[in-house]
């Protein structure tokens, strides 16, 4: 029996549910810190039920105080990436901030791919393990990865 390689175990982490929302109880328990600086929650509403909704992401950077790039590696078609194109406003909780307001802003394309960049020269390792994993779980190549800035309303 072969090994399975790590990016087919990136991509399964990355697309198994229960695997991919195992931090959010410590987030909302308000144990998010444990996680470390790089991870926040995001609480969005739901475009269509106007319910909460919650996901967490990689930080990519940190612009100024107050303000996370977050990538979205399932592209635009990820559910709070079309969430936050539909209702920016949001919450925020990352190390001890807990659901702070903040608002979103869809990056273009072109300050997405910047932002790729800077994230690809400041992680080299971490990128070369995530871009084969995002393109196994998404069946394609990575052209693009659109980015969201959140900005601390408060």
């Amino acid at each position: 029996m072969t090994k399975p390689s790590l990016s087919s175990v990136w991509a399964w982490l990355l697309t198994t549910r229960p695997l991919a929302r195992a931090p959010i109880p410590l987030f909302q328990k308000g144990f998010g810190w444990l996680l470390g600086p790089r991870l926040l929650m995001l609480e969005h509403v739901g475009r269509a039920s106007g319910q909460p909704r919650y996901v967490c992401l990689e930080i990519a950077r940190r612009p100024a105080a107050g303000q996370f790039i977050v990538p979205s590696g399932f592209g635009t078609r990820s559910q709070w990436y079309r969430n936050l194109r539909a209702t920016p406003e949001c919450f925020v909780s990352t190390g001890r901030l807990r659901h702070a307001p903040a608002i979103a802003r869809l990056l273009t394309k072109e300050q997405s791919a910047t932002e790729l960049k800077r994230y690809q020269a400041a992680r080299p390792t971490l990128w070369a393990q995530l871009e084969p994993a995002i393109e196994k779980a998404l069946g394609h190549p990575v052209t693009d990865v659109p980015m969201v800035e959140l900005t601390l309303t408060r």
